[in-house]
Parts: structure tokens; sequence; C-alpha cells
């Protein structure tokens, strides 16, 4: 964590200096805002997280409800939602209070009595180590207090405005902000006045019965719900052996349960299978009562008993697959003549089973991707037609989720007699792990993603996938730590030069390249303000491949180091060297040679390249980095960067 650099502070690093909208930020919700977010879900908290690291841009985020989030439906944190919270500073704390998942026990019809069930299978959550961070479970409430903070220590020092509902919008075209958005108040002295409000874009994440993305003309289609299970976060006695593992259960009598241990030592959730939902049914099943969702557990448990003593939440809910064909408010025929003002994210664009994990994490992903782009775009770092690419990004990893989504909840709603092969639950959870982790999303080219001619480079680091971290060891401290881990969610592009053989100051590839980032006129950096650090935009780190007793930092080029602060101080924790006990360059399959790694602001593979390739490197920023940020005075990357 950087600070110091604009003075000594004595307080908690984690809070930033308040810079632009963020310093005497106006209690009230102005009549005209850049960005307005509509729910407080983890789409929209964490778009309003992302874009409070832009504190020239006024974007505020309201929610209908008075007041925060007491107990949220969602409670599944899969390893890639994990590496995101630590770009926003959380993971380890957050890690500290969920339940940790590593092992997943399968629950069958004793062979000798099918009245009864016993373990038949036990599978290791993560059995490839396809990441450093945990599966966790953790409740929904807790992710939004999380990303509440961060956006409150952040530069525009951004809250959610509560007690306002969106009632409607209309695009108008018109003037600095076309959008012209209807709010109700329905909490305070206001409650039941209507408000209008002007903004030049709007984040609809609210819900699976978005009123924006109906005000935009899309609708979920789909599978109709036919199956209906009943969920309740429970404490309770039981002999149950298997309790505080999480358990797929399968009984004699058909029905199944989805067992979820809880953070805390006490609480779980169980997913209790209601059965197939009659065509006439017309939402009754919906009116299943907890005392009998709690006898059904108990059947399908048998011979053990579930005593509960407690109900913190419950609800009835039935499985539905569906996907809206665009997430952004521009029509086919419209497409390729004017730019979205309006995007949806989260179950605003795509529902699904909670069996799975997915909602919530591909919901944060939905606001990843969005927050980052819209923060370029107002801050005249990119042209708009870079939004052009959320609806085009999004749109596949959501039907990608809903297709996997359907062959899990349907295997967890088969009898066990209808099983060709009575491992096969449980092959599927293993051999698809992957995928419910959320490492499995890969971005076709594009603007933003780089065709994968240069592939061999990087074996470990697939163009379009999210950047898989590794060990080294920072050269100024010798500390080792994960290189990933030091890229915040603060807008900023990653570039990683991984160097040949040479060692640091010599005459080569990686000096080349250094001197061409460092002065010509088509390097990405020439883009960034003259009034702002040289870091600002692009966060650039070298890794050596001598461990970092073999590296001279003073001969280590300048462009590593860059100066920063209104001191212009030297900063050096951007140069690393290779963990000997784990050699990053034999970890993820790179060239010895040396290559060029850029990683988005939302922590995709952009592009891999030779160190030679200076050209090609500046050709791929040429439409994505303008210089109108420069003319416009921009302040936002002399706020305090975590590298």
């Amino acid at each position: 964590m950087q600070f110091h650099h604009h003075g000594y502070v004595s307080g908690d690093p984690r809070v930033e200096p308040a810079a632009g909208v963020g310093i005497d930020r106006p209690a009230e919700l102005p009549d005209e805002v850049d960005v307005l977010i509509v729910g407080t879900g983890p789409a929209g908290m964490l778009t309003a997280a992302q874009l409070a690291q832009f504190p020239d841009i006024t974007t505020r985020i309201i929610e209908r409800r008075p007041g925060r989030l007491a107990i949220g439906q969602a409670d599944g944190i899969q390893a890639r939602s994990v590496e995101t919270f630590q770009a926003f500073g959380f993971a380890e704390r957050i890690t500290a209070e969920a339940y940790r998942i590593t092992e997943m026990a399968f629950w069958k019809p004793d062979p000798a009595d099918h009245s009864k069930i016993v373990r038949a299978a036990r599978a290791v959550d993560d059995p490839a180590g396809i990441s450093e961070f945990p599966h966790l479970i953790v409740n929904q409430a807790r992710v939004l207090d999380y990303f509440a903070e961060f956006m409150a220590n952040s530069p525009a020092r951004m809250r959610p405005d509560y007690g306002y509902e969106f009632v409607g919008l209309q695009v108008t075209g018109e003037g600095g902000y076309p959008v012209e958005v209807t709010l109700l108040h329905t909490a305070g002295p206001e409650e039941g006045r209507e408000r209008v409000i002007r903004a030049k874009y709007v984040v609809g994440a609210d819900g699976a019965r978005s009123k924006v993305r109906e005000s935009i003309g899309c609708h979920l289609a789909g599978d109709q719900a036919n199956h209906a299970w009943g969920v309740m976060d429970v404490l309770a006695v039981t002999d149950f052996p298997d309790i505080r593992t999480k358990c797929a259960i399968q009984s004699g009598s058909g029905g199944s349960i989805l067992l979820i241990p809880r953070e805390g030592g006490h609480l779980f959730r169980m997913y209790v299978d209601l059965g197939e939902v009659a065509a006439d049914d017309h939402g009754a099943v919906r009116k299943t009562t907890i005392e009998q969702i709690i006898a059904k557990a108990n059947d399908i448990l048998h011979p053990y008993t579930l005593d509960v003593r407690n109900v913190a939440w419950h609800s009835v809910y039935e499985v539905g697959h569906r996907l809206t064909d665009r997430f952004d408010d521009v029509l086919p025929a419209e497409r390729g003549t004017r730019t979205p003002r309006v995007f949806i994210t989260g179950d605003a664009c795509h529902t699904h089973s909670a069996k799975a994990g997915q909602g919530m994490n591909v919901s944060m992903q939905d606001g990843f991707n969005i927050g980052w782009k819209l923060g370029h775009v107002l801050e005249g770092r990119s042209p708009e037609s870079l939004l052009d690419t959320y609806s085009a990004e999004r749109q596949v990893v959501a039907k990608n989720l809903i297709d996997f989504d359907k062959q899990w909840s349907t295997l967890m709603a088969k009898k066990p007699e209808e099983f060709e092969d009575p491992a096969e639950l449980e092959t599927f959870y293993t051999s698809t792990a992957e995928f419910p982790a959320g490492f499995m999303t890969q971005y076709a080219p594009s603007m933003l993603v780089a065709e994968p001619r240069h592939q061999d480079l990087a074996t470990g680091f697939p163009v379009g996938k999210r950047f898989k971290s590794a060990p080294v060891q920072r050269v100024c401290d010798t500390n080792p730590m994960h290189l990933g881990h030091h890229a915040k969610a603060d807008g900023r592009w990653r570039i990683y030069v991984f160097a040949d053989a040479a060692p640091a100051g010599a005459a080569g590839p990686v000096a080349d390249f250094a001197e061409w980032l460092e002065t010509a006129s088509d390097s990405p950096l020439a883009a960034t303000p003259s009034n702002l650090d040289r870091d600002a935009w692009f966060d650039v780190k070298v890794i050596y491949q001598q461990d970092h007793t073999g590296v001279d930092i003073n001969a280590v080029p300048a462009v590593f180091k860059p100066t920063v602060g209104p001191f212009q101080l030297t900063y050096l924790e951007k140069v690393f060297g290779t963990d000997p006990a784990n050699d990053i360059f034999e970890l993820r399959g790179l060239n010895r040679d040396g290559f060029i790694v850029v990683v988005r602001p939302d922590q995709y593979v952009a592009n891999i390249l030779p160190l030679t390739a200076t050209a090609e490197l500046a050709a791929f920023f040429a439409p994505l980095v303008s210089t109108q940020a420069s003319t416009n005075g921009s302040t936002a990357g002399l706020v305090t960067h975590q590298a």
C-alpha cells in the first residue's frame, strides 16, 4: 500500500484524500449527475465502488429501502470474487469472518436400506489449485457493507442515497445530461413525492423485476420455472455428522438437499427440494410454510434428525433460467449508430438457480466490467465506443452461466435411480470446478482484447481470461508476495514486463522497451495528462528472472521507478525478482526471452506481446486512450494509488 507520498499520514491509510466531487460532497441528491446507479445490490455497489475512484465524476447510487440491507439472499463467494475483493482492499477481512469451503460431501440412499442416507463420496473443492483464494460463504449484506466502506473511503466519498425508488426514464438525447429519470421518495419528509433528475448514464442494478430493464424495452426470456425449492437459514440441533460441511444429499424418497454451512460456526442454509411444479400451480408452491420445509428436510435426512431452534430467513423459489438479448438500451438496428446511455446488470439481465452460487458472483463481474469503462469515458481517457463492449462481453458470459446452471440444477433435482452412473453428480462437480469458481470467462477479441497471436510466450496467461497471479519477490524490501495482489481497483491499466535473462540495466530488449515506453510519442504513457503522476493511468511493473539479490535496483530503468506525489518521490515497489521456490516463469509457462502482458483495469489479460513489439502495443492502445482528459484538467490521477 502506497501512502505518505503527499506528506505524513497519521490515520487509517485506507481512507484516501477527498478529491473532486468528494470535497464537500452534497448530502442531497443533485438535479444532474454523470452516472445514476439504481439498486444497492452486489452489481450496483461494485459499480459505485469502482466509480468512487474517479473523483471528477458525479456518481450517485439510489435504493428504495430506507437503509442498508440487513440480511441478503445470496451467500456463496467464489474464488474469482475473492480475487476481486483483493482489488478493493477487503479480501483478508472478509475471509476471516466467512465460512471457508474446502470439501463437499455427497450423501445418497443406503444400498442396504433406501429409507436411510449414507455418505457416498467426498470431493476436494479446488483439486487443481485454480486460485490461491478460497471459496467462501458469507452473507450478501456483509459484502455490501465492505463495498460501502470502500466507497466512503475513496476520493469521491460516495454513499448510497436511500429512500428513492426508480419510476421510469426517457433517453431524450438532449443536452449534456440526456437521460431524464423519474424517482419517487419512499422515506423521509418527502415520502410519496416524485422527482426528476437528469443523468449522462444510468446503470440498472435493480434485480429480477427491474424497472430499468422495462424502461429500455428489454425482456427476460427463457425456460419457465418447473421445479421448486424451499431455502432456509437456520440454527438447529442435529445428529447429522456433516452439518458443518457443504453437502449434496439425495434421499431414497427422491427429495434432495443442498446444505451450505454459514459463517459464525452455527448457522447453516438448506435448499430443500419441494418437487416438480404443476403447470396449473399458479404460484401455490410459494405458500409452502417454514414448518413444511423443515418437515421435508427431516424426511430427506432420515435416519438423522433436525431440530430447528431459530429461523433467520426463509423463502420458496422456482428455478427458471432467463436472459435478456442485450444489456443496454441500443436496439439491434441501432447498433453502431449510437452508443448506449442505459445499462443493466446482474439479476436485471440474467436469472437462474441459486445452487451453483453464481448470482452474486457473476453480477459483481458485470459491475466491474461497466464501472471502469464508464469512468474512462466520462474522464475523457477513452472514446464512447468503449461502452459498446459491455453488452457484447457480458451477455455471452451470462448465456454460458445459464447453460451450466441448467445442467447443475437438473442433476440436483434428479432422483437417485435416474442416474446412469451413481457418481454422476460428484463427477460433474469436480470436472467443472473451474466454471463456478469464476475462471472460465474468456472475452473474445475486440477493441479491448487482442488476438492471441503471441500466446505461446505465456501459456499460463490466456488472452481474454483473468490474470492468474503467482508468487514473486519485491526487490526493494525483499518481501515475497503475489504479483496480482497489488492491482487495486483504481481504473488503471497494468503493463507487466517479464524480462529476459540479462541483468537489470543491461543493454537489450528490456532497456529498449523501457526507453520507448518512457519517451516515445506513441507510447501509451504519453497520453497521461502532464498534471498527473506518471503512473496515474498505467501501472507498469517489471519482473526479472533473477531473485532479488541479483537485481541492482539502481540499474533498473526509470519507467519502472516513477516519481510520484508533490515531492516527486521515487516509487520503488514496481520492481520484482523471481521467487526461487516458486519460479513464476515455470509456474505460468513463460518464455525466458521476455515479453509484455497487458491487463485491463478489471483484471483480464488484454494482450501479450514480444518486448520488441512497440508498434503493436501502440496500435492496441491507440483507439483506447485519448489525450482529451489532459485538456479537461482532470485531477483524478492525483489520488493515492496502491500499486
